[in-house]
């Protein structure tokens, strides 16, 4: 069964075994773009399409030395040698490649095509090796900040492999930042580990811009005072805390979803650290545990609670990435890009591969609720076949509500980390 064949039909199967409800699906196939699967044409755009007006409009005014996509994730299985000779120590959890956790093993099927890797046994160094081949191709200056990630840690701080999905070493991610010079790396460090001040040294000593932390997926929460030495070491060494906020799709534990509560962010806010939340918290609802009530309120409402308080103007941030997917709300995508006031605090981001998991982002769907022009559709989908990480720039270039769009500070991100 060809790769093409092979998504299409997990896709159909998935969806039915899936939680989306029938009207979803019908929602789905009216604004899905097609194909289903990543062309992964070459990186290199044909002329029409590199000198379009279009895109010509995109790049206007943008330096793209300022611009560090900080939400870009390393891809791989630890089964070959990565792109430098040497093994990448990446650990997949088996439940992504079995037939007996379909869904997981559909998924892994995408995020390879993604980040179009042909042969999953050499996976460490085909992603390596695409993402340089899609730098090549962008204009100078960008960079991609590879992400690291740590294990699930129980409340003892022992590494739980059972509980985990991936591991990505800081080891390799400081390695790879060192293959381009168009690569820079985020560190990951959990902060129940017993060495986790001296892990933070290491990243801090080895040129890690921040540190990533997803907390229902890792087992931290992050209003727990057991965080406070990590976040005062945060503090000294200038490393801002890239931490997920929100529903994680990827954990099915209430009580682990709990911890994305962006309300759980105040504690390291408070204690000085600059914290980074991932895609504006835009997915899924938490407790409000500020109210009597502490009923059920969006993770975007909590999220823009913090946002829109004058205290946190100097150390919160947020970055954009999947903000454009198919499960985000029109109407909060709308408040993000209306919110210019917030606009010095966003970050660009693409949390590739996602842009090449053909299903999830439908331009089609965007332009049916006026956030892009409809006349860009063609080009847009023309443009992903080629290269998925400048189709994800381009709709964030092109997002509009009530005439607005992102300024040029979203995506001259390089000031935050320097």
């Amino acid at each position: 069964m060809n790769r093409r064949h092979f998504l299409k039909r997990g896709l159909q199967v998935g969806g039915g075994v899936g939680a989306a409800s029938l009207a979803g699906v019908i929602a789905w196939h009216q604004y899905f773009d097609g194909p289903i699967s990543n062309s992964c044409l070459t990186p290199k755009l044909p002329e029409f399409l590199a000198n379009h007006d279009f895109m010509l409009q995109a790049f206007e005014g943008i330096d793209f030395s300022q611009l560090w996509d900080c939400h870009f994730h390393l891809v791989g299985n630890g089964l070959n040698p990565a792109i430098d000779g040497k093994t990448s120590g990446i650990w997949l959890s088996p439940n992504m490649t079995k037939w007996s956790n379909f869904t997981q093993r559909i998924q892994y099927a995408f995020y390879l095509n993604a980040g179009c890797i042909e042969q999953a046994e050499f996976a460490d160094n085909e992603y390596v090796t695409r993402s340089i081949e899609l730098l090549n191709y962008l204009p100078a200056g960008i960079r991609l900040m590879l992400l690291a990630f740590d294990y699930f840690h129980n409340d003892k701080g022992e590494a739980e492999q059972q509980n985990s999905t991936f591991y990505v070493p800081n080891e390799f991610a400081a390695r790879m930042a060192k293959v381009n010079s168009g690569f820079e790396w985020i560190g990951s460090v959990h902060p129940y580990r017993k060495d986790a001040l001296e892990q933070l040294e290491w990243c801090a000593q080895n040129g890690a811009k921040a540190i990533k932390w997803l907390p229902p997926a890792m087992n931290i929460d992050p209003s727990s005072s057991r965080c406070n030495r990590f976040y005062e070491k945060l503090e000294q060494l200038n490393l801002p805390l890239l931490t997920h906020a929100g529903e994680e799709k990827a954990v099915h534990s209430e009580k682990l979803q709990k911890l994305a509560n962006p309300l759980f962010l105040r504690k390291p806010l408070e204690l000085g650290v600059k914290v980074i939340v991932a895609h504006c918290a835009s997915l899924g609802t938490s407790q409000d545990i500020e109210t009597n009530s502490a009923k059920q309120v969006s993770n975007f409402e909590l999220f823009a609670r913090l946002m829109n308080q004058s205290q946190y103007e100097n150390n919160l941030m947020a970055d954009i990435s999947a903000v454009n997917l198919f499960n985000r709300e029109i109407t909060e995508i709308k408040q993000i890009v209306r919110n210019q006031h917030w606009h010095k605090r966003l970050l660009y981001a693409s949390d590739y591969p996602l842009p090449g998991v053909m299903p999830i982002i439908s331009s089609t769907n965007l332009a049916s609720h006026g956030l892009i022009d409809q006349k860009l559709v063609p080009f847009l989908n023309q443009v992903r076949q080629h290269n998925s990480w400048l189709y994800d720039f381009l709709i964030k270039r092109f997002l509009r509500a009530d005439s607005m769009a992102f300024t040029k500070d979203v995506f001259h991100t390089a000031r935050h980390f320097n």
